[in-house]
């Protein structure tokens, strides 16, 4: 999210400088090639030989900025609780080389409250402006990006609220102001928790479906018809990528510090934890009940299609739940050559193939020529699937 905001600003004029500590990003930006789908190598060329653009690995340059861009990560640990280790991180960082005046932007999603007391807080004030406006970035998406879609901002302050709007203006076509760097960081939370509950809800009515012997996608096609009150969600193997496995348990955390258990928000999380456990029950019983020394190869590891990303992805637990059950299980991805210390291989040869994501150029007449096939996705005529 990083990139697509400098790119932004450097379109709108802005000098920008990308910091990352990734020193080998750092010199593979400067040499103009993009990490991220959507943003082209010829564009990061263009920014730099304008000079609008550079990046570095060298914490000093933030200094004499007008404007600090926060994006740096929001995982889980271990232990699946929220860890701001790199917020803190780059409000430290801030704080060390930053002692002119800046308005100081958090995008990072994270619960409410982190814009004020887990960066301001730790950073000394030297008449700083802060605001949130938590990413709004939806990978391999090619109607909606940085420009077109609505931006959220939230200012500590009133001054914030408004330099970030001329910040945000200058490359965003809709600004939405809010009370409060909380409701802005609320608001990114919810969507995303939203989108987890409904997942998981068709995931759980897939199941029943299943159990009764009802098309399960079918019904959902039938319930979609209805024009109000309904909006269509499609089951799967479980959430992936950075947001929606995520921001819910971030939302879960703070509820709980305030006394109340968002229990609804865990038992959704739970659904689509299990469902890899799920894929692999139907995987097991559609191969004559046993898999045991049989060549299974799943395709597609990435967690959304025609990304490569794969962060959370329901792939990791499909394949570690097929091998603890005596498969010898092989992937293929388009998009991933190399995973967890592994490489994509070939889909012809496999005795099973289970479809977990389905990018563009998956050569279907592959999966096909498998002895048994299980689809996650929906795509596949005939076979059998979630």
């Amino acid at each position: 999210m990083g990139l697509t905001i400098a790119v932004g600003a450097a379109d709108a004029g802005h000098s920008v400088v990308g910091f990352d500590v990734n020193e080998s990003l750092v010199n593979q930006l400067n040499l103009g090639h993009s990490h991220i789908e959507g943003i082209s190598d010829a564009a990061i060329i263009g920014f730099i030989a304008k000079g609008s653009y550079k990046a570095s690995s060298e914490a000093s340059v933030i200094e004499g900025s007008d404007v600090i861009v926060i994006a740096v990560p929001t995982p889980l640990d271990e232990k699946r609780n929220p860890d701001l280790s790199y917020v803190h991180a780059a409000a430290e960082l801030i704080n060390q080389n930053v002692k002119t005046p800046a308005l100081i932007i958090n995008e990072s999603t994270s619960y409410p409250g982190t814009l004020r007391n887990e960066i301001a807080s730790r950073i000394s004030a030297v008449g700083h402006h802060f605001a949130s406006s938590p990413e709004r970035v939806d990978p391999g998406n090619t109607e909606w990006g940085t420009k077109n879609t609505s931006r959220l901002i939230g200012g500590l302050t009133p001054s914030a609220l408004a330099k970030a709007r001329e910040f945000y203006a200058s490359f965003c076509d809709s600004i939405i102001e809010v009370s409060s760097p909380e409701v802005a960081e609320a608001a990114k939370i919810f969507e995303n928790t939203f989108r987890q509950v409904n997942i998981a809800l068709v995931n759980e009515f897939a199941q029943i479906a299943d159990a009764l012997g009802i098309p399960g996608r079918e019904v959902l096609d039938a319930a979609a018809t209805k024009p109000y009150g309904f909006l269509p969600f499609k089951p799967g193997p479980g959430v992936g990528g950075h947001c929606i496995p995520v921001d819910p348990i971030y939302l879960a955390h703070v509820a709980n510090q305030v006394g109340v258990p968002a229990t609804f928000i865990k038992r959704a999380n739970e659904v689509n934890l299990a469902m890899p456990a799920y894929v692999v029950k139907r995987v097991v019983a559609g191969s004559g009940g046993s898999v045991k020394g049989k060549k299974v190869v799943v395709v597609g590891v990435s967690y959304k299609s025609n990304v490569a990303d794969t962060r959370e992805t329901p792939a990791a637990a499909v394949i570690d739940l097929l091998r603890q059950e005596g498969a010898t299980v092989t992937w293929h991805d388009d998009l991933v050559g190399t995973w967890r210390g592994e490489s994509s291989s070939q889909i012809a040869g496999a005795d099973i193939a289970v479809v977990v994501t389905k990018h563009d150029g998956v050569d279907l007449a592959a999966v096909k020529g498998c002895g048994y096939v299980f689809d996650c996705t929906g795509h596949l005529a005939g076979a059998d699937g979630i």
